[in-house]
């Protein structure tokens, strides 16, 4: 079946950003989300989700444990299980990306 962000699951997080589940099941999730400038997201870690995040439009940084990573559109970077890891959006536009977790992270989430 066919899926896009206008017919996908919405949900917000944090104060304002959106999240659209374009598949969601208990082994796998991809979400689309969409961050507005200056906001971030908890620093946290999975106890069993390993994750891909992936670059759509915009420019996020990554904190991965002691490492500060940015993503420019079309780049992404894997988060192992257990990896402290935060996403933010220090930029002044809007970032949209991809996040992919396998299995799916619900439940699985322990802030730091």
């Amino acid at each position: 079946m066919k899926i896009s962000k206008e017919h996908a699951e919405h949900y917000i997080w944090g104060k304002q950003c959106d999240g659209w589940h374009l598949v969601k099941n208990n082994e796998l999730s991809i979400i689309h989300e969409r961050m507005p400038a200056n906001t971030t997201e908890v620093c946290h870690y999975h106890h069993q989700a390993q994750q891909f995040f992936f670059v759509l439009s915009g420019i996020a940084t990554m904190e991965i444990g002691e490492d500060r990573i940015i993503l420019l559109p079309h780049e992404g970077v894997e988060v192992p299980p257990f990896q402290p890891h935060q996403v933010r959006n220090d930029s002044q536009e809007d970032v949209e990306f991809l996040v992919v977790s396998q299995p799916n992270s619900s439940g699985d989430r322990t802030p730091i």
